[in-house]
């Protein structure tokens, strides 16, 4: 038997199970006597429910249950709330209407569940759905939220007064005031972080299960948090978390459209008790456009002030996020915390001043994606840096080294008093920067010109907090055949656990990563679980993992200077042996576990902890692209980029996961867009026939490397690697966009760079 260490690459264990087809995802559960469910959505982005007839529906052939709100009310349901319901930094309640399980009086998207329908079959379900009669009254729609706070917009719900729900002034409004009085000069842009769709592979889906003699439900479940989902369904249903258990083996892809509970979570289970029968639904792709939460959708005025040799002085933002119809989610916890936290990022700004309002709308509920509030934070200053140096005649670069914190500053404590450990940014930039040759930059350029094309360089610098939920615990079980079962409440869904995870405890305890088995995905198996998000599993569950470790090494040393007849002061812990110092009298963890099981001392260990800190991955990417002068098509030549992701646990599955990450911070920069219709509120982008996703073809080769600085705030000295290349991407793009099309005269565009854009922002200047 092997053991592989952390900073060995190891090949995925789990890989072998995917890849022959066994894997345990939603559709390969077997269920006996299995219903189905369609959910009935509405058709209008916002309109008047007055009427709802379920008879003929519930005739039809195969129906089991035809289930409305008024059902819901009948059976003492709750609506969905908010996972935070006020402002993080202030305790400021947010205005909110809650979101009910099935729309009553009113719709408020298009897409919204108006009814459940639950069948023998999923085509008898669908006929079912047809059947049912809706008188709507339709009413006028906001898609923007400029539009859902302009006077006179229909108000979407009266407990959201003006359809705002934040509207916040933060930081140091004076000392910004006074800095841009002084500066030598001021940059401006006006920015939009539109909205897109995170499109799993496996869409979400449950099947929901009633035992009416423990009165428990149990859903399993698409979901990458089951500890905290299964909660707000437990509230919703109206039962203590106790009563419902979630399971959620394989999963599918998340991306944050999975890390929050829905209507349909709720409906599953309450739908098993009403029929006696698991319920089964999947969304089909349609559902996932029209009713997934969707991310980003934030507009921003903002502007940096500079003294005469490039220092930075101050900065202001006022930006206004898209909720959606309804508080989804953290919907309120990104605006007032994520992206508050690094404004700044990781340059020395004395004053910064935001003013941070977040409004409803009649389209889907937003949720989070790779970098929630810091992709956001990371847009605005990158793109301004860049607008700053076009406009003073700065060296991108040199502004970008002149202002951040240098690495013997570490660490840096920025303006809204968050503190960052670790980082070399200036050194990391300028790996970046060699490493992709920008030196040759001006070769590539001219090749490029004699085919008739544009080519722009840009880059950018991310940073991001990683730590999600703050809690989670790790139970280590040494089992009677000499295997040993890692359970964990942090949750994979396809970022290589079953391999990092034994990877650590190999690091720790000596043990053959064969014989840990990481067991996960299941709220019967341990206590808590903060599931993941926010790249926080390595982080947290590590953690826990190395903490566990020291206990059991205690608890070990105990056993092993008793069965050695040695002081326990004389016994120390090296390669999985208890050794005696200075003898070869050793005895192997494995053993020692199996005595202690015999004495009734088992190693057995759960550990608990609660982060006070969080990680912060941060580094350079730095892109090419070609511009067509007659389509305006943006081809991405050149992608390179260096990160600081600490202690690389296992550096291909790292790479892995920052090659995702850049592949969605391209599809938004350059395809992606959930576009609605501002009259209608449909949205017009519902399909991949009208939604694009980057394929191979339209990425270039990725050329990463490494610059890690052990982090400081865990014991591993690791930082979350999976959303570094969503918050980079999409800056670095669209600076590289705007340094092809300069000659032009071209100073801005709104994304995503598709040719029709392009082509427009070079006619406009023109």
């Amino acid at each position: 038997m092997t053991i592989h260490t952390m900073g060995q690459s190891p090949r995925r264990r789990e890989d072998a199970r995917f890849v022959t087809g066994c894997g345990a995802y939603l559709d390969d559960l077997h269920f006996d006597r299995v219903a189905h469910a369609v959910v009935l959505r509405s058709p209008h982005a916002h309109a008047s429910l007055d009427a709802i007839d379920t008879g003929a529906a519930a005739r039809a052939p195969g129906v089991l249950a035809i289930l409305t709100a008024a059902d819901a009310e009948a059976d003492g349901l709750k609506p969905l709330r908010p996972y935070v319901e006020a402002n993080v930094q202030t305790g400021e309640p947010f205005a909110f209407a809650p979101q009910p399980l099935l729309a009553k009086e009113k719709v408020r998207f298009a897409g919204e569940p108006v009814a459940l329908v639950v069948a023998e079959t999923h085509a008898q379900a669908l006929d079912a759905a047809e059947l049912i009669e809706v008188r709507y009254a339709p009413l006028p729609a906001v898609t923007t939220a400029g539009a859902a706070r302009a006077p006179g917009a229909p108000v979407l719900a009266a407990e959201v007064p003006g359809n705002v729900c934040i509207d916040w002034h933060t930081g140091d409004a004076a000392g910004a005031a006074r800095a841009f009085a002084q500066a030598a000069h001021v940059v401006s842009l006006s920015l939009d972080n539109h909205r897109i769709v995170m499109n799993p592979m496996e869409p979400r889906g449950g099947v929901g299960m009633f035992d009416p003699g423990s009165g428990r439900y149990t859903l399993h479940v698409s979901s990458q948090s089951i500890h905290n989902n299964r909660n707000h369904v437990a509230r919703a249903l109206g039962v203590e978390a106790a009563k419902v258990r979630f399971v959620a083996p394989d999963v599918g892809g998340g991306f944050g459209a999975k890390n929050f509970a829905y209507a349909e979570h709720a409906l599953l289970l309450w739908a098993a008790r009403r029929t006696g029968r698991p319920v089964k639904w999947i969304a089909s792709r349609s559902e996932v456009f029209l009713s997934d939460h969707a991310a980003r959708d934030m507009q921003a005025e903002a502007s940096l002030a500079l003294d005469a040799a490039g220092k930075f002085l101050a900065l202001k933002v006022a930006s206004v996020a898209n909720l959606g119809a309804y508080m989804a989610g953290a919907g309120g916890g990104v605006p007032t915390f994520q992206y508050v936290h690094l404004q700044g990022t990781v340059y020395r700004l004395p004053a910064i001043a935001l003013h941070i309002v977040a409004a409803l709308t009649n389209t889907a509920p937003i949720g989070v994606t790779r970098g929630p509030g810091f992709a956001e934070t990371v847009n605005i200053l990158e793109r301004l840096i860049d607008a700053a140096a076009h406009q003073a005649g700065f060296d991108r670069a040199e502004l970008r080294r002149l202002n951040m914190v240098p690495a013997e500053a570490m660490p840096m404590t920025n303006a809204f008093g968050f503190q960052v450990d670790s980082g070399a940014f200036a050194q990391t930039l300028d790996l970046a920067l060699a490493r992709a040759d920008l030196a040759g930059f001006a070769a590539r350029r001219r090749q490029s010109e004699d085919h008739g094309l544009l080519r722009g360089l840009g880059f950018a610098y991310h940073i991001k907090g990683t730590g999600g939920a703050p809690d989670e615990n790790v139970d280590i079980r040494f089992e009677p055949d000499g295997s040993v079962s890692l359970i964990t409440g942090t949750q994979h869904i396809g970022q290589g656990h079953e391999t990092t995870f034994p990877q650590i405890l190999a690091t720790r305890l000596g043990v053959p990563n064969e014989r840990i088995q990481l067991r996960q995905g299941d709220t019967d198996l341990i206590a808590a679980g903060g599931g993941h998000g926010s790249s926080r599993a390595t982080y947290m569950g590590g953690t826990a993992i190395w903490r566990a470790s020291d206990e059991i090494i205690a608890k070990g040393t105990a056993l092993a200077a008793e069965a050695l007849e040695a002081a326990e002061a004389d016994i120390r812990f090296d390669d999985g042996r208890f050794v005696v110092s200075g003898t070869d009298r050793a005895i192997p963890l494995l053993e020692i576990a199996a005595l202690g099981r015999r004495k009734g001392k088992p190693l057995d260990t759960f550990h608990a902890w609660t982060r006070e800190h969080m990680t912060f991955p941060n580094g350079a990417h730095v892109v090419e692209v070609e511009i067509d002068r007659d389509t305006g098509r943006v081809s991405l030549a050149r992608y390179t980029a260096v990160d600081d992701y600490g202690v690389l646990v296992n550096p291909m599955i790292a790479a892995g996961q920052a090659h995702g990450a850049m592949a969605q911070g391209v599809g938004q920069a350059l395809l992606e867009h959930a576009a609605y219709d501002p009259r209608s509120g449909q949205l017009i982008a519902g399909s991949f026939m009208d939604y694009a996703l980057p394929r191979a073809d339209d990425l270039a080769s990725f050329d990463l490397g490494f610059n890690g600085t052990p982090c400081t705030t865990n014991p591993l000295g690791v930082k979350g690697c999976g959303e570094a290349g969503a918050i980079a991407a999409f800056p670095a793009i669209a600076n590289a966009i705007l340094d092809a099309l300069a000659p032009l005269g071209v100073k801005g565009f709104d994304g995503p760079a598709s040719p029709a854009r392009i082509w427009q922002a070079m006619a406009d200047a023109r």
